[in-house]
């Protein structure tokens, strides 16, 4: 009777380890699968606001303050822009003091947590940039996508789309550019996005499912005009780039791509959040595993997309080995697998999504040589 009883009580931890190893893979899986837009990646570390004064900001010193570059910096109801480390003024041991260029709204006080966004920007091209957009509605596979039309003179539009964890801000970073190319640009919300639908999960798929909103983009610009398009993706954005270049039935209109901290490996992206979020390395196989079991997630059809004679349009990435997000390494790969066709510009010191953010005239510039051709 005692060997029963101590089987069954073996056999009741045994379910409940078990139980208890499934909800935390689900719970470590959520870190990308349910990263919200214009919410900080678990990756973002949160910083102290020290002092202000006039032109600077003095934060807690940490790798994130010390990066090159302008950033958006974003606190409890507050979003500001800062420049470099300013090298002329005094640091201390345990804070670093980098240029503030503007407070877009609410205030930045002693004690306050912010942490470093790709956005500089925050509304609409016009309220923003002042630049002459429209509002559209795209018509998509689970019900209508809000969008921004910016127009120009060329043929050959811009689709841009950004990734894990922004929103249609992101690609602000780049509009003026685009402008002055004269290059139309489309920047389109899909699924999960504010006023989009809903993924019928309600989970993110990594650019898997989410690349069919992109299409539909694809198709509302060759109705309005469009003779080609270049597409144009941050993180899971530039996935979405690659399964519609290759997939989307009007992919002989895609021109090129540009593809910016592209998620080339799901699995190496989810296992670096949930790790981020503090998950056991032990329990990290887990995690991959709920991911797929709850989104049919598979990476095949991607893996696909970037097999040797399947892109057909010219691709530039911009990459970096500071990426703790999405790794270079596969950028690397791709680019050096086929140099003809696609070419890395690569980033020291940026974090994922922030290419521009770290050297934007050297990525403007590399940007300019890579469209001017295709246009």
């Amino acid at each position: 009777m005692r060997t029963v009883k101590a089987a069954a009580a073996a056999a009741t931890v045994a379910l409940a380890a078990g139980a208890a190893s499934i909800a935390a893979g689900r719970f470590a899986s959520d870190a990308a699968l349910k990263a919200a837009p214009g919410r900080p990646l678990p990756t973002e570390p949160r910083l102290t606001v020290h002092a202000t004064a006039a032109g600077q900001i003095t934060l807690t010193r940490d790798l994130a303050s010390q990066r090159p570059g302008r950033y958006g910096l974003v606190g409890n109801g507050s979003h500001a822009v800062v420049g470099p480390v300013l090298d002329t003024v005094g640091h201390t041991a345990d804070t670093v003091v980098r240029r503030l260029e503007r407070v877009v709204h609410g205030t930045l006080e002693p004690g306050d947590k912010v942490w470093l966004t790709p956005n500089l920007h925050v509304g609409d091209p016009t309220t923003a940039l002042g630049l002459d957009h429209t509002d559209l509605d795209v018509p998509g596979e689970l019900g209508t996508l809000p969008a921004w039309s910016v127009p120009a003179a060329r043929d050959i539009w811009v689709i841009a789309v950004h990734g894990l964890g922004a929103t249609r801000e992101h690609p602000m970073n780049v509009l003026e550019f685009l402008h002055r190319c004269h290059l139309p640009v489309l920047v389109p919300a899909y699924r999960g996005d504010p006023g989009a639908p809903r993924s019928p999960d309600g989970l993110n798929h990594l650019g898997e499912t989410e690349w069919h909103d992109l299409d539909a983009a694809i198709r509302h610009a060759v109705r309005h005009g469009a003779e080609q398009v270049v597409l144009y993706g941050w993180s899971t954005g530039a996935t979405m780039a690659l399964h519609a270049a290759a997939y989307s039935a009007l992919r002989s209109r895609v021109a090129g791509l540009v593809l910016d901290s592209p998620v080339l490996d799901w699995e190496a992206t989810l296992r670096a959040l949930a790790a981020a979020r503090r998950t056991p390395g032990a329990l990290l196989p887990l995690a991959v595993r709920a991911a797929q079991g709850r989104t049919g997630l598979r990476g095949g059809p991607l893996q696909a997309a970037l097999a040797p004679g399947r892109l057909k349009a010219p691709v530039l990435i911009f990459h970096g080995p500071d990426d703790t997000v999405a790794p270079w390494d596969p950028s690397r790969r791709l680019a050096d697998r086929s140099p003809n066709q696609v070419a890395l510009h690569t980033v020291p010191h940026a974090p994922h999504g922030a290419m521009w953010n770290a050297d934007p005239a050297g990525y403007e510039e590399a940007l300019r040589r890579f469209l001017t051709p295709l246009m």
